[in-house]
């Protein structure tokens, strides 16, 4: 099989977006939409990506750098055949050119794959719509052979009766494109060039012209506006849905789970509704998320439960957890196995022994934290004096009263007891109760402050 080349055109505007941000820039499940086109793109494997970018200047090189793509600018912008114009001179003749759309983001590796498998010549991408206003029909003669394209605006009557639709997406010999667009005329109702007026010349010069048609119409939809991207939304979110259910996840309204990025579930995982996911998360067997919780670039194993309303970013939990509700793990987290962390704790860049406990009202950031430890409620980790960043260690076995200030760098001894209340500035002794509290008071007299008259 010929070299596979990607041409990616993402140079459109997008006004209708409303935005100044490039209409391919805008995400659809957590990602750019071009990023879809690209991820997509290698599964195939090419030899070269090329993306036609003109809208936002260097925003969108920019956005793409680390997918090795060359880039290429549309200025002007004179249509789909100018476009794929830009690249050609990237490409060499002894290959095939798979010309795709940044702003057609769900389009599968099955489709593209069956399209490289459909024969030689022009293989184009259709698609037969009940409603095909505004898209290019397939011409075919009374053999049922492709003859051209015709665009909406350049049809006549019996032409815009025509139900088969071109999708833009098509797979020609590169040898040929460099041919056909230097014949390319801009001598219709946009004053642009068209490439699909290709296809009229490859029959002309007897060309196969071979088609095939997505197995869901959803990967040729297009997104112009916000309404379009907030549906197209919504058909990935169901299918993404439907995987995870295959899959034997039990999700409580399928209609109610939002999967950014990837999702690997075990077996047995329930997910409640109004749940985010996003980058890769991992959830081990048995994994119980409820409702409303958003988990980002985390691993969770086996057994954990995860009670309403928790936020879990770039962090590993062990097994058997009990997170929150409203507790919040931020980048740098890792609890190990049987670990508690309760309503509105707040754990960040700290590791949390086996069977440690914060179950109210806490901070612990820049800490490490042993096993069997008990952290009261109210406690703080002092972790910044304005200017750089301390830790705290406390030892297995460590019982921290309630609204106690751990003031770092500190270490709190194996088995040691702090009193409630206590600030601690000093190491503590292993075994020992430490603590610090000024003499309690009573100040006779005393009268509270009253509100003055307006």
């Amino acid at each position: 099989m010929s070299p596979l080349n990607v041409i990616i055109l993402a140079a459109g505007k997008g006004t209708r977006m409303y935005s100044n941000k490039p209409k391919v820039l805008h995400a659809l499940a957590g990602k750019p939409l071009v990023q879809h086109v690209l991820d997509c793109a290698l599964t195939l494997q090419p030899e070269q990506i090329c993306m036609v970018y003109g809208h936002g200047g260097e925003a969108v090189p920019q956005a793409l750098q680390q997918y090795g793509a060359k880039f290429v600018m549309q200025e002007p912008q004179l249509g789909t055949g100018h476009a794929v114009q830009q690249a050609m001179p990237l490409l060499q003749d002894e290959s095939r050119t798979l010309i795709l759309y940044g702003d057609v983001p769900l389009i599968q590796h099955s489709t593209l794959h069956q399209m490289q498998q459909a024969g030689e010549g022009l293989v184009l991408l259709t698609v037969n719509l009940d409603n095909p206003s505004g898209y290019g029909r397939i011409v075919r003669n009374i053999e049922g052979d492709v003859q051209c394209i015709v665009e909406q605006k350049d049809a006549v009557p019996e032409q815009l009766a025509i139900k088969e639709v071109n999708t833009g997406i098509m797979l020609v010999p590169t040898a040929r494109l460099r041919e056909w667009l230097g014949k390319l005329s801009n001598n219709n109702a946009q004053g642009e060039y068209y490439l699909t007026d290709i296809v009229a010349m490859a029959v002309q010069q007897g060309v196969a012209v071979h088609t095939v048609q997505p197995s869901q119409g959803w990967e040729v939809e297009g997104i112009n506006n916000k309404m379009q991207l907030a549906t197209l939304e919504r058909v990935w979110q169901k299918e993404v849905a439907a995987r995870l259910m295959a899959q034997g996840v039990t999700l409580f309204d399928p209609a109610r789970v939002d999967v950014r990025g990837e999702l690997v579930c075990g077996r047995d995982v329930e997910i409640d509704v109004g749940c985010i996911f996003e980058g890769k998360v991992t959830l081990g067997d048995g994994v119980k998320v409820s409702a409303y919780s958003i988990i980002r670039n985390a691993t969770i194993a086996q057994g954990t439960q995860i009670a309403p309303y928790t936020h879990i970013d770039n962090s590993e939990v062990g097994a058997d957890c009990h997170i929150g509700p409203y507790a919040r793990l931020r980048p740098g987290t890792k609890l190990h196995d049987h670990a508690h962390v309760g309503n509105f704790v707040e754990i960040k860049n700290s590791e949390i022994g086996q069977g440690s406990k914060a179950n109210h009202l806490s901070y612990i950031g820049d800490s490490t934290v042993g096993s069997r430890v008990n952290i009261g409620a109210g406690t703080i980790t002092c972790n910044y004096d304005g200017a750089n960043k301390f830790r705290t260690i406390i030892e297995d076995d460590a019982f921290i009263g309630s609204d106690t200030q751990l003031v770092a760098p500190v270490t709190i001894g194996k088995g040691a007891t702090i009193g409630a209340g206590s600030t601690i500035t000093k190491d503590t002794p292993a075994g020992e109760l430490t603590l610090s509290r000024s003499k309690q008071l009573t100040i006779a007299g005393w009268q509270r402050p009253i509100k003055g008259k307006k």
